[in-house]
């Protein structure tokens, strides 16, 4: 199961709690902006063709998390 979402904040709603503010400049906030994320998650929103069992992970956090991986160079360790 899948809950489809079209709801992502923007960079002005994105609020640390020690005061912290994302950037436009940023490099991660670029990275993000070149990503067709909508398209996407349309695509990976119709894989999850049953209603039962556990809800699956944000679109966003396995694709960023290899991105971050491989930027780094980090292992799969």
């Amino acid at each position: 199961m899948y809950k489809y979402s079209n709801v992502q904040i923007s960079l002005a709603d994105f609020k640390q709690p020690v005061g912290v503010s994302l950037k436009e400049s940023n490099c991660w906030v670029k990275k993000a902006q070149t990503i067709p994320w909508l398209e996407i998650e349309k695509r990976y929103a119709a894989l999850f063709t049953n209603r039962k069992g556990n809800v699956a992970k944000p679109l966003r956090l396995a694709p960023g998390a290899c991105i971050i991986q491989a930027e780094y160079g980090y292992t799969d360790e």
